[in-house]
């Protein structure tokens, strides 16, 4: 296998709210002041102790947008990059190796750098240096671009990753790159706009190949979990190392997927209490009916209702297991001690689409009520079927 991708040194282009407890691939991410983090197209470094997150803000013209963290869970938003650059895709972070800072992302399919003042890479001040660059050696444009950077030790390892479609294929995008034990691993997505499709994993002991693989890096019908691959993010901790999958769902609400367990999606702390509700242990209203400890017709004229749902009186994720009739004919939604239902795919982007979807939902302290309920749009036929929630204690 060959990939028409070309590795490029750098340096020679270069001229306050609630602290959150889990990682909810899919849900509301918001930072620690409670905005929804905006961060598309992103890219995870650590530098030092400190881990900073980069993507573009569709709500800022598609300018580079800064986070901060030590722990991967709570962001503090550090700021637009550059207000100098707009309709900047796919911004990533890059280091000369001397202590500057750069920012290269695709402007009109071209190569456009920032560089920070200072030697961090949180900054609101990053300046435009150089001129927009086609790719050597032959010009070409681009669209998606990664960055990675090899473990040689020598700043000149560092390489802008890109797919065109020259590929062998022509069908391939969103490239990801980590290495792991020797061997480089290549991921990327099809090339189908923005409806998400099967992310494939290649490998090779050599950048310069032979490539094999071409493994989906997830189940084929789960599509990636709804996601297309935006970043690599590597861990070494002190006894093992940790590869995560950095993937967006492409939502205007910025909805990311950090898709680390593949089999509950959901990466959490330990140590944090939660209680499981069996649907049957509802209460259920109208049509619905009780089958083998779930309920099932589930519609607008029928319900479940849960009560004595305790909460500690601030935010809790509040996990749903349940399955619809058909995704695009309806929604699910939740209402929460009598108040207006809220669907659950504003709260989460795999609503419908995954059998569990965990949302995060004030609750007041002491017994609360949820009442799960589901309606048809367009007149069509929808009904979905509940087999429990799940409560944590922490949010």
């Amino acid at each position: 296998m060959k990939f028409a991708a070309t590795f490029v040194s750098l340096l020679s282009v270069i001229s306050a709210a609630l602290a959150v407890s889990f990682i909810v691939p899919g849900a509301v991410w918001t930072d620690t002041s409670g905005a929804k983090i905006l961060a598309h197209g992103g890219h995870v470094i650590k530098v030092g102790t400190i881990f900073y997150w980069l993507g573009y803000s569709v709500a800022a013209n598609v300018q580079p947008n800064i986070y901060s963290s030590t722990d991967l869970m709570n962001w503090t938003h550090v700021g637009i990059a550059s207000k100098a650059v707009s309709q900047m895709y796919r911004p990533k972070f890059v280091s000369s190796g001397g202590g500057k800072w750069y920012i290269w992302g695709q402007v009109n399919r071209e190569i456009v750098t920032l560089v920070a003042p200072g030697t961090t890479p949180a900054s609101t001040a990053y300046t435009l240096t150089g001129s927009p660059a086609l790719l050597p050696p032959d010009a070409r444009s681009f669209s998606d671009m990664g960055v990675f950077v090899d473990d040689t030790g020598e700043p000149s390892s560092s390489y802008l990753v890109f797919i065109t479609n020259t590929s062998e294929d022509g069908e391939l995008e969103a490239p990801g790159m980590f290495k792991a034990s020797g061997i480089y691993y290549f991921i990327m997505s099809g090339k189908t706009g923005y409806r998400p499709n099967p992310n494939k994993v290649y490998w090779a002991t050599s950048l310069a190949g032979p490539w094999q693989g071409g493994t989906d890096i997830a189940p084929e019908a789960v599509n990636t979990y709804n996601s297309q691959n935006s970043a690599e993010l590597v861990i070494a901790g002190t006894t093992t190392t940790t590869y995560i999958f950095l993937g967006d769902a492409w939502d205007i609400e910025d909805f990311s997927m950090w898709t680390v367990n593949p089999n509950t999606g959901v990466v959490t702390s330990s140590g944090f209490a939660n209680v499981t509700l069996d649907a049957a242990d509802g209460i259920a209203g109208g049509s619905a009916v009780v089958k083998k400890r779930a309920v099932h017709n589930i519609n607008s004229t029928s319900n479940v209702t849960f009560t004595n749902v305790i909460g500690n009186g601030d935010k809790q994720w509040v996990s749903f297991k349940y399955s619809v009739s058909n995704v695009t004919a309806g929604e699910a939604h939740v209402s929460v001690n009598g108040a207006g239902p809220i669907n659950l795919s504003e709260l989460n982007s795999r609503a419908g689409h995954f059998t569990t979807v965990p949302v995060a939902l004030s609750l007041k302290k002491g017994a609360n009520t949820l009442t799960f309920g589901a309606t048809a749009v367009n007149g069509g036929e929808f009904e979905a079927r509940l087999k429990g929630i799940q409560v944590f204690d922490a949010y």
